[in-house]
């Protein structure tokens, strides 16, 4: 852990939801909660009830008991059934997992999705393929954070999008290609930060555009001339394309961080919020929150929180919650309700305390019903407890009142949730933490082409490449070609990919910047950047505010200073490409 600052308005937040400041700093926090939640490793298990073999997010070595999801949200069972008392002999946290175990969890976190396979954390979606922490969509493949969007395959935070592949980042696009950073484009290929732009390839920075080619105008006729030369059927054209692509990506400047109508706001891809600080990908009337990512929908006075949001306040500690929420803390996968705490997967409730999977209940406390005042009485004993006999984890960390869930505590191994992807572990690193890791089991499947065997041209493909089993290029995991995706990719035009399922995922991860931020210095030096090598010199197309000499600038931004990329304040920007 790092020493952090609690600042006045952070000391007068906990005070409203009456608890103490955290120990943990805002990125170890932020692991903490990460730890606690799974979206992409699923498992095949069985339902405890009825026996249904099933694919669930929970594997069968986690001790967790698992009903299909259809059977969980009947009435055919009561999760009050699994209650028990408060041991004032043991610690809080010791007692919760036990009820984590016994408790029954359904198989996959989804609602209302039709004919969605292998989904978690998933809503509103129909002839989903491997998609999660997803809301909204119809007819999207291997797709992470991917909402309102349809016909798409290959996506990564993307919202509002129609016809997209390998798009990261971006929103309210159409037939647009291999981008990131975009926003209202719509029939191009290889797109960053452009916006509002149709019929364009190679681009960068661009505004309201149409028919440039490598960041150069271009007729109509010329455009189509040199854009049906390149065939991109072809994988072998398709990846120098690429590269040339990358090679001029590499060479423009960036804006410090993409926030658009966010006064008195620090973090990146910030949408129509105010006084909001460190928060990552929010969007829709957010107000006065701290430390949240991936979260959207008139939020107000909410602290600590992943994918949550929807008319909620007062939130702290959460993950996959909200919903006309209020006091909300410490909890996973509450939707509605107020006044919750140390909870999971609990909806429509209020007055709960240690709880899990409960419905439509209120003053509960380890899944037992009490009147109001024997809740209130019960409430403030365990919290006392919770401070004089704390949790000591496998390194001798201390958890009382005021701290979220320890991660050792985890259905999950620590490889096996968001977590592994924003703060990697070895095997033996998270081990000697005291943290659960398993190793991913790989069934045996008979691998029976390579991926460099595959056809060059999307043209040559036949109906029976389903039947292969092929080796991924980078890692040799085994993968398929599903026919929802080879449909996509003949109508588009595109060649088959030559990288498994995670590895795509991978890659496109590693496109977006970590959740954290740098104080730095605009890099504008007045005619060109200032980059560590002259020879990389983005060269000026405009007169800035500043004249010629240095942009005296300074901002908080989500690219490390070791990075390569060249960093501009939002004023040297906008006179390079608005």
């Amino acid at each position: 852990m790092s020493a952090f600052t609690i600042d006045a308005q952070d000391f007068d937040f906990y005070k409203k939801i009456a608890v103490p400041p955290p120990t943990f700093c805002p990125e170890c926090r932020m692991q903490r909660r990460f730890a606690w939640r799974n979206e992409r490793t699923l498992f095949r298990n069985t339902c405890a009830a009825t026996g249904k073999k099933l694919i669930a997010g929970f594997s069968p070595e986690s001790g967790i008991t698992v009903y299909d999801r259809d059977y969980w949200w009947s009435d055919a069972w009561d999760p009050l059934a699994f209650g028990a008392d408060y041991d004032f002999s043991q610690p809080f946290f010791v007692q919760f997992r036990k009820l984590v175990e016994r408790v029954p969890m359904p198989a996959v976190f989804n609602a209302r999705t039709t004919n969605t396979l292998y989904a978690n954390y998933a809503g509103e979606y129909k002839d989903g393929y491997m998609v999660s922490a997803s809301w909204e969509g119809e007819n999207v493949a291997y797709a992470s954070q991917a909402n309102s969007t349809k016909d798409s395959v290959d996506v990564y935070k993307v919202k509002h999008c129609n016809l997209c592949y390998e798009d990261v980042g971006c929103e309210k696009m159409y037939r647009t290609h291999f981008s990131d950073e975009c926003e209202n484009c719509t029939d191009s290929w290889f797109l960053y930060g452009c916006k509002g732009c149709s019929s364009c390839f190679g681009c960068t920075n661009l505004r309201n555009k149409s028919y440039w080619f490598f960041n150069e105008p271009l007729t109509k006729e010329a455009y189509r001339e040199k854009v049906d030369g390149l065939y991109l059927g072809s994988a072998r054209a398709l990846e120098e394309i690429r590269a040339r692509f990358e090679a001029l990506k590499s060479k423009t400047i960036r804006k410090y961080a993409n926030n658009v109508n966010a006064p008195q706001c620090t973090g990146d891809r910030i949408y129509n919020a105010s006084n909001c600080t460190q928060c990552f990908d929010i969007c829709d009337t957010m107000r006065d929150c701290k430390y949240l990512i991936n979260a959207l929908q008139q939020m107000t006075d909410s602290y600590d929180g992943y994918g949550v949001g929807a008319h909620t306040e007062l939130q702290y500690e959460a993950f996959d919650s909200g919903v006309q929420g209020q006091r909300q803390c410490f909890v996973g996968t509450i939707y509605g309700g107020a006044n919750i705490f140390y909870s999971l997967n609990c909806h429509g409730s209020s007055n709960l305390f240690g709880c899990i999977g409960l419905r439509n209940k209120e003053y509960c406390i380890f899944n037992r019903q009490y009147s109001p005042e024997s809740f209130d009485e019960l409430r403030t004993r365990i919290i006392e407890h919770m401070s004089r006999v704390p949790y000591i984890d496998p390194a001798g960390i201390r958890y009382g009142y005021g701290e979220f869930f320890p991660m050792n505590l985890s259905p999950f191994a620590y490889n096996e949730s968001v977590a592994q992807e924003y703060f990697p572990l070895t095997s033996a690193q998270a081990e000697a933490k005291g943290y659960v890791w398993r190793e991913p089991e790989r069934p045996a499947h008979a691998v029976t082409r390579k991926a460099a065997e595959l056809p060059d041209d999307i043209a040559d493909v036949k109906d029976d490449i389903y039947n292969e089993i092929v080796a991924c290029m980078a890692c040799g995991r085994a993968y398929r070609i599903i026919r929802q995706e080879l449909d996509f990719l003949r109508h588009v035009g595109i060649p088959l990919p030559r990288l498994c399922v995670e590895c795509r995922h991978r890659n496109r991860f590693l496109q977006v910047n970590p959740p954290r931020l740098y104080h730095r210095a605009c890099m504008c030096a007045g005619l060109h950047s200032a980059p560590r090598e002259a020879q990389s010199a983005y060269k000026n197309t405009a007169v800035h505010a500043h004249g010629e000499g240095k942009c005296l600038n300074e901002f908080e931004t989500s690219y490390s200073p070791e990075r390569p990329e060249i960093i501009y304040c939002e004023s040297c920007y906008n006179s390079e490409v608005v």
